[in-house]
């Protein structure tokens, strides 16, 4: 999509111009080698997409869209570390070159340095994007944390599962929008709008990335196949499982899901079953009811439809990734 090269090239160009020279080089190289990485740097252009959809300068928007994708790389080095993940962006993760303390040290500088890239906005601004920006933070460290327990617990209902993954992913790319709207200076009801059109794109985002872990092309995904299951991550797919499994069935997810092993019969069984209730099918049809729910939002703005046209765009290619 040409809209999206075009803020793709913007942020490119910035985290180059950005690009940390400080000193120890021990600690800032590992901050450069996972930014420059890039992925689809989706969360600073989100940033940037809302402060055009309300006429705000770009220019103002540049620093504080990096320090979004700072912060979401952060939140990548640490996550990393917590799921003892080999591979992020089908490259080695930064605690598997650097080790442990480096991956911790170099997470907690793009945090801090996230915070810098908001310095240069006007005082009101400033003061309601790094309270956006904050709250943020800390629903993800609580999301983070329920996924967590999930992996012990054995009650955790599709509400719970919703409430995490809508902390983890949907905040983020919901604030990212609401950012980019308060520096273009939006009303409240327009910037809540892009907010809760942005959360529901991310929860349908989150799913969508379970529903890879386990269907998608590992080439294409750049992740481990079936990590969710050998970290007995209670995913959508494994709610909508043991829902609509038979007795034996939830008696073998429950005995699967009681150990953390690499065993690859657990990965067989589990897909059996994901496969037998047809979870993939109906995980595609709650991504769907969540992009549905996004798009309500994004018609409330009055805006020329024209203009929101690329968001949707946005959202169709973000929910169409390879499987």
């Amino acid at each position: 999509m040409e809209f999206l090269d075009r803020y793709q090239q913007i942020v490119a160009d910035a985290i180059t111009k950005y690009t940390f020279k400080d000193k120890p080089t021990e600690l800032y190289d590992p901050m450069n080698y996972i930014i420059s990485h890039g992925g689809k740097r989706l969360r600073p252009i989100m940033v940037l997409m809302a402060c055009d959809l309300f006429g705000g300068d770009l220019k103002e928007a540049i620093k504080p869209a990096l320090a979004i994708e700072f912060f979401h790389n952060f939140t990548l080095i640490h996550d990393d570390i917590m799921d003892e993940a080999p591979l992020r962006r089908n490259k080695p993760t930064i605690h598997t070159l650097h080790g442990i303390n480096v991956g911790i040290l170099s997470g907690d500088g793009l945090m801090l340095k996230a915070y810098k890239f908001f310095e240069d906005l006007e005082p009101e601004v400033f003061k309601a994007c790094v309270r956006i920006f904050t709250h943020t933070g800390l629903l993800l460290c609580e999301g983070q944390q329920y996924d967590i327990n999930f992996e012990t617990q054995t009650d955790v209902t599709f509400d719970d599962y919703i409430r995490m993954i809508t902390y983890k992913t949907g905040v983020l790319s919901a604030s990212s929008f609401e950012i980019g709207a308060l520096i273009a200076k939006a009303n409240f009801k327009d910037a809540k709008a892009i907010f809760n059109f942005g959360k529901h794109i991310g929860i349908a985002f989150q799913i969508m990335d379970d529903y890879l872990d386990v269907f998608g092309d590992q080439a294409q995904f750049g992740k481990k196949h079936a990590g969710d299951i050998y970290e007995n991550k209670k995913t959508v797919l494994y709610l909508m499982a043991r829902e609509h499994a038979t007795e034996e069935e939830r008696k073998e997810l429950d005995y699967w899901y009681s150990k953390k092993t690499d065993n690859i019969d657990k990965v067989y069984n589990v897909e059996k079953i994901f496969r037998r209730t047809k979870v993939d099918e109906k995980a595609l049809r709650l991504i769907e009811k969540h992009n549905e729910i996004g798009q309500s939002y994004l018609k409330k703005i009055a805006i020329p439809e024209d203009k929101k046209k690329p968001f949707a765009e946005l959202a169709n290619y973000l929910l169409r990734r390879e499987s």
